[in-house]
């Protein structure tokens, strides 16, 4: 006997089944701002997931354009850049207003701009693409933490209707800024936030126990991609400082960079060399580390690096000595771990934990906001 599942337009109308409508394809046009190590895993995981999210969930994901420092591959130069994002044979010198404008189009689409660099001048360009109707999604700290004046003119430009997200910006991949956001948006209160910020200076802080010079760490951290191109942005706890001004200014707090106080791990003498100078000489952080160290072990504790907004608006970065029963001493590899004291989370904080580097959850960060925005948009003809 050959059974086979009914047909619809067989099924009586008794049963109650509705024929569904087709669902309206949704058209997102993308570019990319900096191919780099998150850039590049970042465009890897779209090219991979295009099929899954056009057939699932009705949207497209349009490739139209890379930019890199100094040039820029659009998709009405080369038709398969969406199938070779790096290998593309036609290119133009770098213009960021006309690559916006490009991706932008002018059949009234969804837009969007993924700054994947680190650079302020990019950054400086978001107001006036929000303004213009671009949605913009960036793991590049630079706008968040930078002048309040121009955090003020990003938020005042996505009264256009635009999005601007930036959930890489704060521990990689991990829910930080959402988690903030929900709990302010539900009506909590932010009164304090502590937390390891820094998924190189955990994974550091994590190996360094005396069995091999601290720079030797650092070099290993450089090559696996866990640190910035310049350690030095990590081991200065600036970068650290940043995403505390970040999560501020999400809870309404004015705080600027200056207001933070940190403890850089650099010597002074190091400060101001060329990185390649600044390499060569990297055995000079060891003795310092390993006076750390010794601080530690005297007291049965771990080294690990902090930061931390009181209720007061009282913000510093340093590296302390934690006994061993506390909630930081447990992370591993590269673990994030920040904490919300809130109204609601007063007696114990609510915890968010996860690794926090590497370019792979970075980029899935930053494509984890690209939804986000893709699933408030409308289709359009």
């Amino acid at each position: 006997m050959n059974i086979c599942a009914p047909q619809l337009a067989d099924l009586p109308p008794s049963r109650g089944f509705v024929v569904p409508s087709p669902r309206r394809p949704r058209v997102l046009a993308v570019g990319v701002i900096g191919p780099g190590r998150v850039g590049s895993a970042l465009l890897g995981q779209l090219r991979a997931a295009q099929p899954r999210l056009a057939r699932d969930s009705g949207l497209e994901l349009k490739l139209c354009g890379v930019v890199a420092s100094k040039r820029m591959w659009l998709d009405c130069d080369d038709a398969e850049l969406n199938g070779r994002h790096g290998g593309a044979q036609i290119w133009r010198p770098n213009d960021l207003d006309a690559f916006a404008e490009h991706v932008r189009g002018g059949d009234g689409r969804h837009a969007l701009l993924i700054d994947c660099s680190a650079s302020d001048e990019v950054a400086a360009h978001y107001p006036r693409w929000l303004a213009a109707g671009l949605h913009v999604v960036t793991p590049n700290k630079l706008a968040g933490s930078g002048p309040l004046s121009r955090w003020q003119a990003i938020r005042a430009a996505c009264a256009s209707g635009a999005r601007f997200r930036y959930e890489a910006t704060v521990c990689a991949g991990l829910p930080v800024v959402q988690t903030l956001r929900d709990l302010l948006d539900t009506g909590d209160e932010l009164l304090a936030v502590e937390g390891m910020f820094s998924g190189t200076l955990a994974w550091l802080c994590n190996r360094h126990d005396g069995c091999q010079p601290f720079s030797a760490l650092v070099r290993e951290a450089h090559a696996l991609g866990y640190t910035e191109p310049d350690p030095r942005d990590d081991l200065s706890g600036l970068d650290v400082a940043r995403k505390l001004v970040i999560l501020a200014r999400e809870a309404g707090w004015p705080l600027s960079l200056e207001d933070v106080a940190v403890e850089s791990l650099v010597p002074r003498a190091l400060a101001g060399l060329t990185l390649e100078a600044c390499m060569e000489r990297l055995h000079e952080l060891d003795a310092p580390m390993a006076a750390k160290l010794v601080e530690a072990q005297a007291t049965a504790g771990v080294l690990r690096h902090v930061a931390s907004l009181d209720r007061h608006g009282r913000a510093r970065v340093k590296l302390v000595v934690l006994p061993a029963k506390h909630a930081f001493a447990h992370t591993r590899l590269t673990d994030n771990i920040v904490q919300f004291t809130t109204r609601r989370y007063c007696d114990n904080p609510l915890s968010v934990q996860g690794p926090g580097a590497g370019p792979e959850v970075t980029a899935a960060g930053v494509f984890t906001d690209l939804l986000r925005i893709a699933e408030s948009l409308e289709a359009r003809a």
